[in-house]
């Protein structure tokens, strides 16, 4: 997979070095990522960046911002598209995890309202997610978000 695409090589570089505690340094790696691919990027490449950009914010109007754009890209990738990068599911199970973190993303900033819209949509789409640890930590996640914002049966 990285091989072929140097893009993903460099993807997976910042990921790791979020993962490890260096999240200046990753978030310096994936905006200068997202510099490069600017708006006509791949644009799984471009999800996999505002995704993990997203994570890595520590005001919450900006990690909205970067969810926002990660929702936006994501409708352009394509099933061959994500196979060929090496995902394991269809496109579709990506948006049970993008709306439950608009949702967290909104409920921080104090828009329940939005909140909400974002939870039923991931709660809607949560059908294509796989039943595997995966799945189970995003329908949790989910359910986290309806019990945060008081929903009964979440």
């Amino acid at each position: 997979m990285t091989a072929s695409d140097p893009t993903m090589a460099r993807l997976a570089e910042a990921m790791e070095l979020g993962r490890t505690g260096r999240a200046a340094e990753a978030r310096e790696l994936f905006t200068q990522i997202w510099a490069e691919l600017g708006p006509d990027g791949d644009p799984l490449h471009r999800v996999t960046v505002a995704h993990h950009l997203a994570d890595l914010q520590e005001d919450p109007h900006e990690e909205l911002a970067w969810d926002l754009r990660a929702l936006e890209a994501v409708d352009g990738v394509t099933d061959e598209r994500a196979a060929a990068a090496g995902t394991t599911g269809p496109v579709a199970a990506f948006y049970p995890s993008l709306h439950l973190n608009l949702g967290e993303d909104y409920r921080k900033v104090g828009d329940a309202e939005a909140a909400r819209r974002h939870l039923e949509l991931g709660l809607a789409a949560a059908g294509a997610l796989p039943d595997d640890g995966y799945g189970r930590l995003i329908r949790g996640g989910l359910e986290g978000l309806a019990q945060r914002l008081g929903e009964v049966g979440g």
